[in-house]
């Protein structure tokens, strides 16, 4: 994609605050035609700067109460040892994020349960079943202070 300039990013935080909002209300928003509006918005699609739409879902609500940050070690980090884990922990339904990290452990996951007895559930079915585990560290958030699904515009 070219550079954006203040309209792409005008349609950009006017999205992240109403991902629902129509074409005609973002158009009017941002001061373009809506068929000005829609062609810019199908190059920020395609150029993979929006990447998708969704709601975003109140785990509380869900009855998922507990968020666990999990370090793990792996034996190694060979490629098909690294390729073997990220696979199966994509597999995990309660794992909403796992990085690769550089320095102690080899990745840090966030996850959801609904109590302390479902993450035991957790750990023993899922995490401690992850191919080439060799530790895990569980520390258990106490509060949020803050979530964002993006940096902000």
């Amino acid at each position: 994609m070219s550079a954006m300039d203040a309209i792409d990013l005008a349609i950009m935080r006017t999205l992240q605050q109403d991902g629902r909002i129509s074409n005609a209300e973002l158009a009017e928003r941002v001061g373009l035609s809506p068929s000005a509006c829609s062609r810019r918005l199908d190059i920020l699609e395609k150029s993979g700067t929006i990447s998708g739409y969704h709601a975003r879902l109140s785990n509380k609500a869900l009855d998922y109460k507990m968020m666990v940050i999990v370090h793990i070690s792996l034996s190694g980090q060979f490629a098909k040892t690294l390729t073997e884990f990220e696979a199966a922990v994509k597999l995990c339904p309660n794992v909403l994020v796992c990085y690769l990290m550089s320095g102690e452990y080899d990745y840090i996951l966030r996850v959801a349960a609904k109590d302390l007895e479902d993450y035991e559930r957790i750990h023993r079915d899922w995490l401690s079943a992850l191919p080439h585990v060799v530790k895990i560290n569980s520390s258990f958030a106490l509060r949020e202070i803050i979530d964002r699904p993006n940096v902000g515009l």
